[in-house]
């Protein structure tokens, strides 16, 4: 299963990318000044809404499409995907680092940064990766 490890070599292996502090402080990545996955560990209010499941370990914070792409990660994994109120209206899923394969993590870290770096970058990155 994946770890902080994981995380920062598949973020920090695609381009542009920068790591640094996220508003709270937490270890979050980057590209071209907009985040798109981070530590996001959970508070009290997401404790007591999630009551005894609550998950005890790494929580990583993933953009992902939009709502329906949240929904569904949700329902089709649920012990690894998840959202709390915090989330509700915003188009990112949290997911329980030490529950989510290494591949599967490639596939939604890539994802998250596709769908927040420039259409240009995002763009020269697929060609370069197709060749």
């Amino acid at each position: 299963m994946a770890t902080w490890e994981d995380v920062e070599r598949i973020a920090g292996a695609l381009p542009e990318v920068e790591r640094r502090g996220s508003h709270d402080g937490n270890p979050a990545w980057y590209v071209r000044g907009t985040m798109f996955v981070w530590d996001r560990p959970l508070r009290a209010s997401d404790r007591a809404h999630l009551g005894p499941d609550a998950p005890t370990g790494s929580i990583l914070g993933a953009r992902v499409a939009d709502e329906g792409a949240k929904r569904a990660l949700c329902a089709s994994a649920p012990d690894r995907f998840f959202t709390t109120p915090h989330f509700d209206g915003y188009a990112a899923v949290l997911v329980q680092l030490d529950r989510i394969p290494v591949d599967e993590l490639e596939e939604l870290v890539e994802e998250a940064w596709l769908l927040r770096a420039p259409k240009r970058l995002a763009a020269a990155y697929l060609a370069d990766r197709s060749s």
